[in-house]
């Protein structure tokens, strides 16, 4: 069979532990069989991280922005035990806040739906897409241990030398601060990849906050989301049938316990970042939430929404076998290569990529899986798979 050939390349960022070892499994046994493969291949491993002083991280991205379209493994952010068992240089920041500043970009995570994994939320019918802001707010806090008593500002220096000071709390004893920002543009940008994505796939958007308590600073998101919805995004919404609505966060929460699913959700950064998990656990699996970072650029990354598998990882170096749930990176690979395919108009591209996600769900849904949807699923006679096994299986759907 003649593969299906490239004309730009993905931008191909490797990763860390389990997550590496099943990157090279899928490229080997689900892509390099059938497609021309060309990448601009980035190592974020985190021995090259340390080794190049974390540039390869801003190199990747400055990439994305050329090419378009990126395709990312799991990676590690190191703390202190990481420090010591990398032997690492300093603690690294987190590869995907740094791609995600350059990026300015938002991240939608969906579940993968398959029968026989039910949601936990029984009203739950279609997958819910958190769409989660990607700069900011506690991610690029500054904070301070206090001592003793004493009086903690929050003071502006405007370039004219104008000082604006606030009192935030004063001390009796020893306590913590924190400082947070966000700007107008990255707000911006993040409302409008929400309005973009919700128009191209066709989908309600809802947005939360707390802006009756925070009443400037989430308030400014709420104010901003308002004005663009109004004035660039209110008529194409009521022409294509969905809707834009704000609702408190708390609000929202007890709106999506009820709902029955098949809308966006979109959630300043801290908020995203904890929803998208439970969102996720709640449908099944980390391993089953596909992950884009959507920049209003147009620019576009795909990765799996979980980490690096840190203990299967520790199991295949002693030789033992391992069943971990490759369907998130699987899917990664095919969100990138059929957003490619569409840029590029290479429908062939876009048609093998949609056909190896149905050969992968297909395999789920025929009863062969790993260990952990095994340990949850709904089906009959169900064939629990090594890491190897189940990769094998998707090929052999794939090939029929």
């Amino acid at each position: 069979m003649a593969k299906i050939m490239m004309k730009t390349p993905l931008v191909e960022m490797d990763g860390d532990e389990m997550t590496r070892i099943l990157w090279k499994m899928i490229k080997e046994e689900l892509i390099l069989p059938f497609v021309d493969l060309k990448t601009e291949y980035y190592d974020l491993g985190l021995e090259n991280r340390n080794a190049t002083d974390d540039q390869v991280t801003v190199d990747s991205a400055n990439a994305t922005l050329k090419y378009g379209v990126a395709v990312k493994c799991a990676t590690i952010t190191p703390n202190a035990a990481r420090m010591d068992e990398y032997h690492l240089k300093e603690m690294w920041k987190s590869p995907n806040g740094t791609i995600r500043a350059i990026l300015d970009g938002t991240v939608f995570r969906t579940p993968i739906i398959v029968k026989g994994i039910e949601p936990n939320v029984k009203t739950w019918e279609k997958p819910i897409t958190l769409a989660r802001h990607a700069y900011g707010d506690v991610y690029k806090n500054v904070e301070m241990k206090i001592p003793g008593p004493g009086k903690a500002e929050i003071v502006f220096t405007a370039e004219d030398g104008t000082v604006t000071r606030d009192t935030i709390f004063e001390f009796k004893g020893p306590g913590v601060i924190q400082g947070m920002h966000n700007t107008e543009q990255s707000i911006r940008s993040f409302a409008q990849s929400c309005f973009k994505f919700a128009v191209d796939t066709r989908q309600d958007l809802w947005f939360a906050t707390k802006d009756t308590i925070s009443k400037k600073y989430d308030h400014t998101f709420k104010d901003i989301f308002q004005e663009i919805y109004e004035t660039e995004y209110a008529d194409k919404f009521k022409e294509l049938g969905i809707e834009y609505f704000y609702t408190l966060i708390d609000d929202a929460v007890a709106r999506v316990m009820r709902a029955k699913g098949g809308f966006i959700w979109a959630c300043k950064n801290y908020d995203g970042d904890v929803m998208s998990d439970m969102v996720s656990t709640a449908f099944g699996s980390l391993a089953m939430m596909t992950s884009v970072l959507v920049s209003p650029k147009g620019v576009y990354e795909y990765e799996a929404a979980h980490g690096t598998v840190q203990r299967h990882y520790y199991k295949h170096l002693r030789g033992e076998e391992t069943s971990t749930n490759s369907v998130a990176t699987i899917f990664a690979w095919t969100g990138a290569l059929k957003k490619r395919g569409e840029l590029d108009e290479l429908p062939a591209l876009s048609a093998f990529a949609e056909k190896l996600e149905k050969a992968t769900i297909d395999t789920i849904e025929s009863g062969y899986m790993t260990k952990e949807l095994a340990a949850m699923t709904t089906l009959p006679d169900v064939h629990v798979l090594n890491t190897e096994e189940f990769i094998r299986a998707v090929r052999k759907n794939l090939e029929q």
